[in-house]
């Protein structure tokens, strides 16, 4: 856990990590407890213990219904109001490019009067740029808590929309591959990012209705943050609109896959009938002149069995050349 003190006015950063300061996180509670009413404090925490995350929410007087979501770390995007305490869920994405795989994370951000907490679980850490945005953005820590709220999800967002670039490049090599003149069997392939897809939709799409009400001017939040939400709302919207394409898309590459790979099937089979009504011909024949019945037409001339070769080859002939003609050989 650590924790960094922002000026409104100046935008001047104090950082203070617990794991370098003797009291441990006494030593953030000591600082919170003697905040200026011009300062608020933004605590970050990495996948946290219940006992370390009920001890800090104690002292924030957090819900106890906010913890719990905090600790869990698998609930769907929401927004929670408990009193003056907003509690926002946002799920973190990311494309693994060597497996084709949506990763997927969580960040439980809580925003108090004086103070910003971000719980975060997986691999992926947004804090460390939305931090860096903050720092570049005076303007924006000038906001208070809610300034940190816009940099998390501007940051989610963004990641959002470069995870649907990597898939619609991969979807895009898909696609060519399904209509290219080679035969492989891409079913798992294609099921498989469709799974991927619908991971990164139900990321996306329920973060959609959580993201408006932020659009539109709150008495508790100053309201020259209302066009910076209505940007990242604006983003988040385009990425859900793209995801929803991708699956659609998805689902289209399927169908056609699998129209083509009974083409293939049928390929197949009137292959398999073309030859075997080749050699139908010699064996009717060959049948025939095998059944050893005393009295039979031609035994015993002599260019019976030269002849009995022709009729062969030259039904069989026939055949091929009528089959070739069709397109099934």
């Amino acid at each position: 856990m650590d924790c960094v003190i922002y000026q409104e006015r100046t935008g001047e950063r104090e950082q203070i990590d617990c794991r370098e300061q003797e009291g441990g996180c006494q030593a953030i509670f000591d600082r919170l407890a003697g905040l200026e009413q011009d300062e608020f404090a933004w605590i970050r925490m990495d996948t946290p213990r219940q006992d370390e995350l009920q001890r800090l929410g104690t002292y924030l007087k957090l819900h106890p219904l906010t913890i719990e979501d905090a600790v869990q770390a698998h609930q769907r995007p929401k927004q929670e109001r408990y009193g003056d305490v907003t509690a926002v869920a946002v799920r973190t994405l990311w494309f693994v490019e060597r497996t084709a795989d949506v990763e997927t994370g969580e960040v439980m951000i809580i925003l108090g009067p004086s103070f910003a907490l971000t719980v975060r679980h997986g691999a992926d850490d947004p804090t460390v740029e939305a931090a860096r945005r903050l720092s570049q953005q005076p303007e924006m820590a000038s906001l208070g808590p809610v300034g940190v709220l816009h940099a998390m999800t501007d940051v989610i967002v963004d990641a959002y929309a470069e995870a649907a670039a990597q898939v619609r490049a991969e979807l895009t090599e898909l696609e060519q591959c399904v209509f290219s003149p080679a035969r492989d069997d891409l079913t798992e392939q294609i099921y498989s990012l469709k799974r991927e897809v619908v991971e990164f939709r139900d990321a996306v799409q329920p973060l959609v209705p959580v993201m408006q009400p932020f659009a539109t001017a709150r008495d508790d939040w100053p309201r020259q943050v209302v066009p910076y939400f209505r940007d990242v709302t604006d983003h988040l919207t385009r990425t859900d609109t793209e995801v929803r394409a991708l699956d659609d898309l998805l689902a289209s590459v399927l169908d056609a896959h699998l129209a083509k790979v009974g083409t293939w099937q049928n390929d197949d089979m009137r292959r398999i009938s073309a030859w075997a009504a080749v050699f139908a011909v010699p064996t009717m024949v060959a049948g025939i002149y095998g059944m050893n019945f005393s009295h039979m037409p031609e035994l015993d001339w002599r260019y019976g069995y030269p002849c009995a070769l022709a009729v062969m080859a030259l039904g069989a002939g026939l055949l091929y050349r009528a089959f070739r003609r069709n397109g099934w050989l």
